[in-house]
Formats: C-alpha cells, structure tokens, sequence
C-alpha cells in the first residue's frame, strides 16, 4: 500500500491546489471586474491592487476550504471508483479505514497549513484588505467616528460624541463610574488629545462630579492630563478588528479587555475558538468525502462533484449560523462554535456504515 498511499496523496494535493487556484482566480477576476471603475476614478496604484487581490485570494483560500477539500476527494475516490480500482483494494484484504489513511494523512496536512494561515498569515492578509478598502474604496467613511462607548475597566464607561483619527482627538468626552446602577462619579471634558511626548490624554475644559453620602463634589479646570487605560488605537478599530489579529496578539488582546472587564470580549474569545476549530473540518469532510464517493455509480462523479458542493456549503451555512448564535450570547460559546464539526461528525459515523465491505 505504500506505492499507493504516495499516489492518492499525490493526487490529492494535486487537485485540491487546483481546485483551489481556480476557484480563487474566477472570485478574483469577478470581484476585479466590479470594482475596475471604482480603481479608476481614484486613481488606484497597480501595486496596491495587486497586494489587496493577494491578500484577498488568501481570504478566499481560508472561506473555500471546505468547499475545495470536499470536491478533490470526490473527484479523487469517484475516479478510483470508476476504474474499479477500490472494489480491487478491499479485495486483495486491505480494510476501507486502511483504504482512507493517506486521504487523511492529506487532509491532516491541510488542517495544519490552514491553522498557520489561520493563526499568523491570513490575520495580516484580512488587515491589508480592510486597509485598502477604507484608503481608496469607502474613504468617507475614514475621517472620523460617533457615539463611541468603550469599558475602560470594571464599572468605568467612557464615551464620545465624535472622535477624528486623523489628529487623534474626540469631542464631548465623559467617563462614568457606576456601580450597582448608581453614579459615584462623572468626569467630563468638552475636548480630548492625545499627547504623543507624555502618551496620555489630555482634557480641555474639564468638569469632575462626585457624589457623595453628604452631597456632591465638583471640580473644574481648563486642562489636565488624564491616565486612561486606552489609547488611539482602541478608537481607530475596524469592524472586524478580531479577525485582523495574529494569535499571539489575539491571546494578548483578550487579556487587555480581561482586566478591562470589557464587554465586546466574546468576539475575540469565539474568533480565537474558530481558529482552533475550523482546521478540523478538512479532516472531516475528507472523511466523509470518501464514503459518499466510494461506491461506483452509472451516473459518474458528475453527481458526487454536485453532492460535494451541497455537502460544503451547507457546513459553511451551519458554521456562519454556530457562529453567529455564539456572538448572540449563547451560555456556552465553545459548544456553540463546535456545532457544524459535531454534526457533520455524526454524519460521517452514519455515513460509515454504507460504506463497501
């Protein structure tokens, strides 16, 4: 079997990077083809549209795994069924889990390619992408931001009308201490700025409210620096700033609003627990990928490569559904996240009872 262990890894690989260059480059030119104009009129660098479908394309690679692991193992084994060439492994003894080694060996390698890009390439890749979409695509929207709200630590709450990331200054700021539903205190300050020499705020015509069991206690001044626990670039974060972290400054963030006691948390722990998971679905789809394709059918691969691609997009549905049922707050977001690997986990154990004998 070691002959033919090297010639369905071969093959294997072989077509899944196939699949995958494909599908990428049909994504790519339809996604250039949409946003040609755009490029145009604002005068867009070549090198700047090269690096953002790079980055792009290995966005696409990490989306379309499922997909383009599900297709190679159908096509592989539908092609080996065809030929007749399992119906003569299993008979000369060799057992269907023998049979499946050097499929999963295959996507063994796979999962583990896509967990590095995972955890360290496509982090930077997806911050590329939103970069180059707010500096020449949406350049409205990068000028400044409103009704910012940012827990700066347990019980504190910071706020602000509008902040301008260009001098890195915000406008009717305040900052609440509440604790079990009551204002101890209020500090409010009509501007904020960032000073690059001391690394701190700085607050223009400041006002400080505390309440007290005898009354209350203000105070007032013109400018005072401020020791706050965010800094700029807490206020400059992309929608998707969870998504554009590596893994080590994944594990540091979540840390940071740890002890922050931050409630935007759990998008960062389910994006680290997604980067933990999604590997496994290589594993399992090949898995399945063969049973369903093993048998040999009047119809060809035609069928299986169509079966294949339902089977694909409906974990991609469920993933995006565990997904967003974990961000909603569900009490259990690892078991939430976990979800479409389960199920499809079950599948395959069914599955693996039709399988030839």
């Amino acid at each position: 079997m070691k002959l033919l262990d090297k010639l369905i890894i071969k093959d294997f690989l072989k077509t899944y990077l196939f699949v995958v260059l494909m599908l990428i480059m049909v994504v790519l030119v339809l996604d250039f083809t949409e946003k040609n104009d755009t490029y145009i009129r604002n005068n867009v660098p070549t090198g700047e549209i090269l690096q953002y479908m790079l980055n792009y394309g290995l966005y696409l690679n990490n989306l379309l795994t499922p997909i383009t692991v599900f297709i190679s193992v159908i096509f592989i084994t539908s092609k080996m069924a065809g030929r007749t060439e399992i119906i003569a492994i299993l008979s000369s003894g060799v057992s269907f889990m023998r049979m499946l080694v050097p499929f999963l060996l295959s996507a063994m390698l796979i999962a583990v390619v896509s967990f590095l890009l995972n955890g360290w390439v496509l982090p930077v890749a997806t911050a590329g992408v939103s970069q180059f979409k707010v500096e020449y695509l949406d350049k409205e929207q990068q000028s400044n931001q409103q009704h910012i709200h940012i827990k700066v630590a347990p019980n504190v709450y910071a706020y602000l009308l509008r902040y301008y990331t260009s001098n890195n200054s915000g406008y009717s700021f305040t900052l609440e201490h509440i604790e079990e539903g009551k204002l101890l205190s209020k500090f409010s300050a009509d501007r904020i700025v960032w000073d690059t020499t001391t690394n701190a705020w700085s607050a223009k015509n400041w006002k400080l409210r505390e309440l007290q069991e005898m009354g209350e206690h203000w105070e007032t001044g013109e400018e005072m620096d401020t020791t706050l626990s965010i800094t700029p670039n807490d206020f400059d974060l992309p929608l998707n700033h969870h998504e554009t972290l590596t893994l080590p400054e994944l594990n540091n963030q979540i840390q940071i609003l740890e002890e922050r006691g931050a409630d935007n948390i759990s998008f960062y722990r389910i994006e680290k627990y997604v980067r933990y998971m999604s590997p496994f679905a290589a594993i399992l789809l090949t898995f399945i990928g063969v049973i369903v394709s093993a048998k040999k059918t009047r119809g060809g691969s035609g069928f299986k490569i169509a079966l294949g691609f339902l089977l694909a997009f409906v974990y991609i549905i469920l993933f995006l559904l565990s997904r967003t049922f974990a961000e909603a707050g569900t009490a259990y977001p690892v078991l939430a996240v976990w979800i479409p690997n389960m199920v499809f986990g079950l599948t395959g154990l069914v599955l693996y009872k039709t399988v030839p004998r």
